[in-house]
């Protein structure tokens, strides 16, 4: 689940030291074996509905405390923080902070040989640049942002392009991601530039290309965008595919489509730290996490893509076949993949704070 903390650059200590207040652990209430152990999960809060965790207490005896994770930055600045004395076992990053840590020696190898539930995984969300090979990460979830549209005032065909946004016809009534990548994406894409730029010019003229939509934004949001659908009070922006399927759930009339220049795809993986204490236990979390009744419990949920195939043969049509929720193969073969940008982010940053300001 992507959402930026603010300004990465800020620092990771003072990050560090925000995360350290805010977070709050829920242990599973199943008792277990004295010596069973306990694996520490750190993970998107709506990743953990009610109930997920029971069976495998209930089979392993292991018990799983669960920390609420709320950003990509403030999981890098507690891993940061910690150091070599541990604390979690299983973290859920999105791909593009895999390869960020996988660099810097925070990610454990995972032993693919205590992970059966390989098999059962789309091949289409392995072996990507962001971890070649799988071998600090297994995907859950994945992430495709598109153009929604209330279906009474607007139809798909009206959006073409990410550049169908920039239309003065929609002048103050655009709902942007906010996150700095997500919107950064869309103006790098209409440039025919790679989203993942680390180029200083690119970025720049990305930022005056944004700076030509802004007067079409009404609002920036990323804690659950759908809301402003249900409501009625945007008819047309930037969503996820999740938030997509949480909006239909309630009857909103919407839709969305994927632009001719593609979604960015992100994916929420399931990795081991490099200093995690119960490495044995945590390949058998992960297993558990991305096995198919798993699997297909969260993404009734919550709506997002699982990754488990044998989950989606038994997910209801309404959300496997619903290409807003569920990218077509085509889709997701001729998408890219966000990926880390290392320093560049600082500057992404800087321009999405002034864009954000500015009107």
């Amino acid at each position: 689940m992507k959402k930026f903390a603010g300004l990465f650059a800020a620092g990771v200590a003072s990050l560090a030291l925000t995360a350290c207040n805010e977070e709050k652990a829920k242990t599973t209430e199943a008792a277990a074996p004295a010596d069973a152990g306990t694996v520490h999960l750190y993970t998107w809060t709506e990743y953990v509905p009610e109930g997920l965790l029971d069976q495998f207490q209930k089979e392993t005896g292991i018990k799983v405390e669960v920390s609420s994770l709320e950003s990509n930055e403030t999981m890098y600045a507690k891993l940061k923080l910690q150091g070599k004395d541990g604390g979690y076992d299983v973290i859920a990053p999105s791909n593009y902070f895999v390869s960020k840590m996988a660099k810097e020696g925070m990610l454990a190898e995972l032993d693919h040989s205590k992970l059966p539930v390989i098999a059962e995984l789309n091949p289409d969300w392995l072996d990507k640049p962001y971890d070649k090979g799988n071998k600090y990460s297994l995907p859950q979830l994945l992430g495709a942002p598109g153009i929604a549209f209330n279906t009474s005032n607007y139809k798909g065909d009206q959006f073409t392009s990410w550049g169908d946004l920039w239309k003065p016809e929609f002048a103050n009534k655009i709902q942007l991601l906010d996150d700095a990548r997500e919107v950064f994406n869309i103006a790098l894409l209409k440039l025919g530039k790679n989203p993942n730029t680390t180029d200083p010019e690119e970025i720049k003229a990305a930022y005056e290309e944004l700076k030509k939509l802004r007067p079409n934004v009404l609002s920036f949001s990323s804690d659950n965008p759908a809301n402003s659908f249900i409501s009625g009070e945007v008819s047309v922006g930037q969503l996820w595919n999740g938030s997509v399927r949480i909006a239909k759930k309630e009857q909103a009339p919407i839709d969305m489509v994927f632009p001719k220049e593609g979604p960015v795809l992100w994916v929420d993986t399931l990795a081991i730290p490099a200093n995690s204490k119960n490495k044995e236990n945590a390949h058998k979390l992960i297993n558990y996490l991305l096995s198919a009744k798993v699997s297909e419990q969260l993404t009734l949920a919550i709506g997002y893509p699982t990754s488990n195939m044998k989950a989606l043969e038994v997910l209801p049509k309404e959300i496997t076949q619903d290409p807003a929720i569920y990218p077509t193969q085509k889709v997701l073969q001729e998408s890219q993949w966000q990926d880390d940008v290392g320093d560049a982010i600082e500057l992404y940053e800087k321009y999405y704070q002034e864009l954000k300001a500015s009107k």
